[in-house]
């Protein structure tokens, strides 16, 4: 992508989430039927905390979130930044919660692809296919 690119998509994920947090998720809370959350994370360089808005699945008293980056051939910045922190803050509407983060090992994904994701939001299949990888899953559970 290049550096324009780049920048059109900064400019455009801060504008969805700066929608989402001043309408509790009403602007920008579903996408293509299925919910979103907004995620904020600490850049893994810089520590910077960084938010996204991306699709979420509960699960197992947790949420699920695929790495799916619109079907992009890379992983997206977030998934490394969430990674290496090992933990994030979630917004889901006017909810908020810290969680901890863990990306799923390879059986653990492809069990949760199938019986979550594909099953719940099947067009994700597509985004897959489109990126030529598999598209890693993070869970996210909630520190009580």
């Amino acid at each position: 992508m290049n550096a324009v690119a780049k920048k059109m998509m900064a400019a455009g994920n801060r504008a969805t989430s700066w929608l989402y947090l001043r309408t509790n998720g009403r602007i920008g809370g579903t996408a293509r039927g299925n919910p979103v959350l907004l995620l904020t994370v600490p850049g893994r360089k810089t520590g910077k905390l960084r938010s996204v808005s991306v699709t979420f699945f509960e699960h197992d008293n947790g949420y699920l979130v695929a790495a799916t980056a619109g079907g992009s051939k890379a992983n997206p910045q977030w998934l490394h930044n969430l990674e290496a922190a090992g933990q994030a803050q979630i917004h889901i509407r006017e909810d908020r919660y810290e969680v901890d983060a863990r990306i799923a090992d390879r059986a653990e994904r492809d069990e949760l692809w199938q019986k979550v994701v594909v099953k719940r939001a099947p067009s994700f299949a597509k985004y897959e296919e489109k990126s030529g990888r598999s598209i890693p899953i993070a869970l996210l559970t909630p520190r009580v």
